[in-house]
């Protein structure tokens, strides 16, 4: 085994003369002559010895992450898929493996497929969301993401299902080989391994340190005491294992005495930070087109405190609906400038014979002093709701984000194209924290949520801001933004300290009005 060697390796090393040095080099290299590849000493050798089942090598640039993918497919692993964001850039990756091995024959390099006589490596993209499906259904025993940070997390867990060997003696296992994210997309990866690199984890875990996660039937992640089995839809199943190494370019002699740290020592702070000292709490880098900079939801989060300041009432309810299935309901409770703790309900915890009064019941449980509810009714989920509420005399406001409105921003200079970019920018104008006394905007602290509200751009056409549609969003991140949607509808209405909130009744009316609403309102 590579490790037996490497441990004889480093019980040898000392303090050598020339001669024993020589003799020395000479032994390391008859030693390892039937090997093709030996991970460094430190945190690559940790890496490639890990057991568990999801591994995230990351951090400083320069680490051996790379390498360590093509070495765990070359030595440990008979089929083997490594991945890039772009295919092309996979294609350095195959390239980067025929150095390791010193030849490349049997690799495709049209197909990016190297067949070798006892293995087989696959290098491949995923720049868009649906090309993960062409993946579905091939097996590999070992799948690596290098750059993760560059992945939706949807790309990831799809990808991550076809982790498997019909041989019960190969071992099978996921390596995320990425440095931290600089974009608000990449967050998933912190808030995977939240228990490594979320500095206000609750129960923090050391670099190296394997922790157990289990998804139960309500299909909430939670971590457990070790693999189980645990009982879930009848059956017994194991937990998965999950670690967090991290790289260091010192670590990794290949690169370390070149001149590529001063290269990265020479790169503004936000980049240095991250690829020079592998900082995972730097600010991340904004789209040029950013609707709400991420420095101020990140300033919003860290005014939160455990309680709302005394006296503030609850002023508003953003809720945002569920169809049922994968679709979670969200409830966004704010006391005027303070957001309480989202509300989240897995769609499938929602029966659809009793839609409106299932969620109806969730809405009053977490209101309180009367406040105005603001009930999404895009895509017609809202409308059992909406009745619902009505019928029960609890003032809703039912949020059309496809209507227009009469709305102009703060300087009154810009129009918005729709009600859903007027709340958007509304609350981007709230947030901002040059406005006259600050912003007193106070967001509980959610690695989701800030992801939510940093991801959607705009642009301004004739009709004014118009904000990346929700399709095309959903297409770009893999997931729908529902806290974020939640906690602007939120602010879109219901008193508040900087005086934004009371819409108009052009925007006030329901989406959804059935003849039982009707004949309620006609009867009120």
């Amino acid at each position: 085994m590579a490790q037996s060697l490497l441990n004889e390796i480093l019980e040898k090393m000392g303090a050598l003369d020339e001669n024993q040095r020589k003799a020395f080099d000479k032994e390391i290299l008859d030693k390892s002559k039937d090997y093709i590849w030996v991970p460094n000493p430190g945190p690559q050798t940790d890496a490639f010895n890990c057991q568990a089942d999801e591994l995230y090598f990351g951090g400083e640039a320069g680490g051996g992450k790379s390498d360590l993918l093509c070495g765990l497919a070359l030595v440990s692993h008979k089929n083997s898929l490594i991945l890039r964001r772009i295919r092309e850039d996979a294609r350095a990756l195959a390239e980067r493996t025929a150095e390791i091995v010193g030849h490349n024959d049997g690799l495709n390099r049209t197909l990016l497929q190297w067949r070798m006589p006892d293995r087989t490596l696959d290098f491949g993209g995923c720049l868009n969301e649906e090309d993960k499906q062409s993946y579905k259904g091939k097996p590999h025993d070992l799948i690596g993401f290098d750059e993760a940070a560059d992945f939706s997390e949807t790309q990831f867990e799809f990808i991550s299902i076809w982790c498997r060997s019909a041989d019960v003696n190969q071992r099978c296992r996921i390596v995320c080989a990425s440095n931290p994210p600089l974009t608000a997309e990449g967050l998933w990866l912190v808030k995977r391994w939240a228990a490594w690199l979320d500095k206000k984890h609750p129960n923090p875990a050391k670099t190296g340190e394997i922790r157990w996660y289990f998804r139960g039937e309500d299909d909430i992640e939670r971590e457990v005491e070790g693999p189980g089995p645990y009982p879930k839809f009848n059956r017994m199943i194991r937990a998965t294992s999950r670690t967090f190494i991290r790289s260091r370019l010192s670590d990794n002699p290949d690169l370390d005495q070149s001149d590529y740290g001063d290269k990265l020592t020479h790169l503004t702070s936000d980049l240095r930070e991250v690829y020079a000292e592998g900082k995972f709490s730097v600010g991340l880098r904004d789209h040029p087109r950013q609707v709400i900079p991420t420095a101020w939801i990140d300033a919003a989060q860290k005014r939160w405190t455990e309680k709302p300041p005394l006296n503030y009432p609850m002023t508003a309810i953003g809720v945002d609906a569920s169809g049922g299935g994968k679709d979670p309901m969200v409830v966004a409770p704010r006391y005027d400038t303070w957001y309480a703790p989202l509300i989240e309900v897995p769609g499938k915890n929602l029966p659809p014979e009793a839609m409106g009064k299932y969620s109806t019941g969730i809405i009053v449980a977490n209101r309180k002093d009367n406040a105005v509810v603001i009930l999404d009714m895009g895509g017609g989920y809202g409308g059992p709701t909406y009745e619902h509420l009505t019928d029960n005399a609890i003032e809703v406001i039912g949020f059309n984000g496809a209507e227009t409105t009469l709305q102009r921003t703060k300087d009154r200079r810009l129009g918005f194209f729709n009600v859903r970019a007027a709340a958007h920018w509304k609350f981007r104008e709230a947030l901002d924290p040059d406005q006259e006394g600050g912003s007193p905007i106070a967001l509980p602290s959610d690695q989701i949520l800030l992801a939510d509200l940093a991801a959607p751009t705009f642009d301004v056409p004739a009709r004014g801001i118009r904000i990346e549609p929700k399709e095309d969003l959903i297409k770009r991140l893999g997931r729908s933004t529902d806290r974020g949607d939640a906690v602007i509808m939120s602010w879109w209405a219901g008193n508040s300290l900087l005086g934004g909130g009371r819409v108009s009744k052009r925007n006030r009316k329901p989406v959804v009005i059935t003849k039982r609403s009707r004949g309620h309102r006609q009867r009120r």
